[in-house]
């Protein structure tokens, strides 16, 4: 097996984990009400981040090299608090309010706002094809949210809401470290912006629920960090070096079905032809945009 097709599975696999990374999640969730969306997120981001920072240290990758240059520090810290805390927060608040199946289809919208953002900064040239790719995303975001009724909504607006928003961290999550990412190790700068950001959410919300832990409930956290963290990230950083990003894009695909197929078997989730029909043109969208990746301006490159 080349290394190209091995990286092609993990990175694969990676997507798969992160899918089903939403199902420990909403386990936690209902087996305590105590348990919420912040308390989850801010556990997950310290210890994933303090062992990514380990492991960076023990293979040499020089950790606080980062923090030597004041510019990389502060968009490490912005990568942290206006990338990871919104894509991951808002993330589970939807997986809360609904299920992990519609927490990452809304989520899956992400790119959208990379290109609208690419855009009005001209950094993208305009392309039809943005435009109906959008389009059929945001129509399958609408057959989600109201089964083509307007006058109903089968998402609670809180779920909707934090969806798009959730949606909008992808877009800043992507965006925000870029110039870092061809300056330092990908564990150096997933391992600080991770710490940065459950750091600064124990500091926003300090309060830690007096719950009983269980055999369940360390599962269910393992679960998180490692399938949902730890293994998904080292394997997708790694697979960057030999597989495309427009690769890795279709391989994303990998995460909403899974999250929707896992909600199935786990948790019984019944869809409606609606929810699959709103979700298959959500995911043909992005794997449109995937299969003729945009040509950027030389800013871009910068």
């Amino acid at each position: 097996m080349n290394q190209k097709v091995k990286w092609s599975i993990l990175a694969a696999v990676a997507c798969v984990f992160w899918g089903i990374s939403g199902l420990f999640g909403k386990n936690l969730f209902n087996s305590n009400p105590l348990i919420t969306p912040i308390f989850l997120t801010k556990i997950r981001m310290v210890i994933s981040g303090i062992i990514i920072l380990l492991f960076a240290a023990i293979t040499k990758q020089k950790p606080f090299a980062i923090w030597k240059n004041k510019k990389d520090a502060l968009n490490v810290a912005a990568y942290g608090l206006l990338g990871l805390v919104p894509v991951q927060v808002f993330y589970f608040i939807v997986v809360k309010e609904a299920n992990a199946s519609i927490a990452t289809i809304l989520q899956f919208v992400g790119p959208f706002f990379v290109i609208f953002w690419m855009l009005i900064t001209k950094q993208q040239v305009y392309r039809n094809l943005d435009l109906i790719s959008a389009t059929l995303a945001f129509l399958g975001v609408f057959l989600l949210a109201t089964h083509g009724n307007l006058q109903t909504l089968t998402l609670s607006p809180g779920a909707l809401l934090f969806g798009m928003l959730s949606a909008v961290g992808v877009a800043t999550n992507t965006l925000i470290p870029r110039r870092l990412v061809s300056l330092y190790p990908t564990a150096v700068i997933t391992g600080w912006g991770l710490l940065i950001a459950g750091i600064a959410l124990f500091i926003l919300n300090p309060s830690v629920p007096k719950i009983s832990i269980t055999f369940g409930m360390i599962t269910d956290l393992s679960g998180v960090i490692v399938i949902g963290t730890l293994i998904p990230f080292q394997w997708m950083a790694g697979a960057l070096r030999y597989i495309s990003p427009s690769t890795a894009s279709l391989l994303d695909a990998f995460e909403p079905i899974s999250a929707m197929i896992g909600s199935i078997l786990v948790f019984n989730l019944a869809l409606t032809p609606m929810d699959i029909i709103g979700s298959v043109i959500i995911i043909g969208a992005v794997l449109l945009v995937s299969l003729n990746p945009p040509r950027l301006t030389k800013k871009a490159h910068r």
